[in-house]
């Protein structure tokens, strides 16, 4: 059988975590943050998990997890 392709673009932006979780930087932080809360803001820093249902979609992205 043949080796899979990685997405290029889903291995810069998802990690594993050791029980297999995937990790991911939270979203709406690009622009109009002038209207955005300070606390709002500040709870987008970081990484997150993403949700059961995104990280089997991104699962298939990453065929060597």
């Amino acid at each position: 059988m043949p080796k899979l392709k990685t997405n290029s673009g889903a291995k810069k932006r998802f990690r594993v975590t050791k029980t297999g979780k995937i990790v991911a930087a939270k979203g709406y932080k690009s622009h109009l943050l002038e209207k955005k809360t300070s606390k709002r803001k500040r709870k987008l820093r970081g990484t997150g998990v993403t949700s059961e249902s995104e990280a089997r979609k991104i699962k298939k992205l990453l065929p060597y997890l």
